[in-house]
């Protein structure tokens, strides 16, 4: 049951009163059964969490993912400056000159904006370099670890239609409240809708919504890699023609164990433009799945950066005040 059970979490999470019993029906067994299994599950640290996973864009946030080039001595320093500003979801270790690889997102009212935010906590981090690669174009963004082994090495990447939507205050309370980590109780959702004072139908009414218009991605379980048995997830990187890169990032989103495929600027010191996450439970499956894209996509050279150690991965939170009070702080110093 765990495979099945984690490979139903990470792609359709129900929207419901009682979600884990409908996994229950799903799977042939009971509620109680399947709120067990989750808590061990969680407790061995396999599942992260179980949350919406919203679109930062959407929600009027500015990001890119960065890179500093820091020296060996450095890191620790350069981690706890970067870990700190509220924004930052993602920070690894990679195995190149750019070595410190994070996500960072400001807040829609920012006074700062996004590159002055960078360049200061490059300075604090004592960075030698650093590279600002804002999404230009997004081919996939799915982590579903196929933790069945019964997925096709292949899918179909649909490009969905995205409904307009004008968020109102209801819609920012909404985000704001149920963008954490679900209990695992029988009623996970209990709380959040007592404190909106809607009804449970309204409640996934306004969930759907964000959905539908793009602001909500989906809502799913994001399970540790690591510990859920995908030890060699590497970063590759493409250089790519110009002209051809929409068309690269298509053919290379369709492979399964890519969860994340970008195109990103080129700059002198830095030649790939084309981004692909690829998860695989051992390095020779990871480099086959690299081998088996490159066949099929034309590049000029390629350079998969694997992970040496993760310093932070959390969902970041919206609409809360730790993006003016760190903002204040900085602008306090100056």
């Amino acid at each position: 049951m765990n495979s099945e059970l984690l490979s139903i979490i990470q792609k359709n999470f129900p929207l419901s009163s009682r979600p884990f019993a409908v996994i229950a029906k799903e799977l042939g067994t009971d509620e109680e059964a399947i709120i067990e299994q989750i808590l061990i599950e969680k407790k061995n640290k396999i599942i992260r969490q179980i949350s919406p996973i919203f679109d930062t864009k959407r929600l009027g946030y500015s990001s890119s993912l960065i890179s500093f080039k820091v020296k060996r001595e450095d890191i620790e320093r350069a981690v706890e400056v970067i870990n700190a500003h509220p924004g930052v979801s993602h920070n690894y270790e990679r195995e190149h000159t750019f070595n410190i690889w994070f996500t960072l997102a400001v807040a829609p009212d920012s006074k700062l904006g996004l590159r002055k935010t960078v360049e200061i906590l490059a300075s604090e981090a004592h960075a030698i370099d650093f590279i600002m690669l804002p999404t230009l174009k997004l081919f996939k963004i799915a982590v579903k670890l196929n933790t069945t082994g019964k997925d096709a090495k292949k899918e179909q990447v649909l490009k969905p239609k995205r409904k307009s939507i004008k968020l109102t205050p209801l819609h920012h309370r909404v985000i704001a409240l149920a963008q954490y980590d679900i209990p695992i109780v029988a009623e996970p959702f209990k709380e959040v809708v007592e404190k909106l004072g809607i009804s449970y139908e309204e409640f996934f009414k306004i969930l759907n919504e964000l959905k539908d218009a793009g602001v909500m991605r989906r809502f799913a379980g994001i399970l540790n890699h690591r510990k859920a048995g995908f030890n060699a997830n590497a970063m590759v990187v493409w250089d790519i023609e110009d002209s051809k890169g929409e068309e690269m990032g298509e053919k290379a989103a369709e492979f399964s164990a890519v969860s994340h495929c970008y195109l990103r600027p080129k700059y002198p010191n830095w030649p790939y433009n084309l981004f692909t996450m690829i998860h695989g439970k051992t390095v020779d499956e990871t480099n086959a799945t690299i081998k088996e894209i490159a066949s099929e996509i034309e590049h000029f050279s390629r350079r998969p950066l694997y992970s040496t150690r993760e310093f932070k991965k959390v969902r970041i939170k919206y609409f809360t005040p730790e993006f003016k009070e760190w903002e204040d702080k900085k602008m306090a110093l100056a």
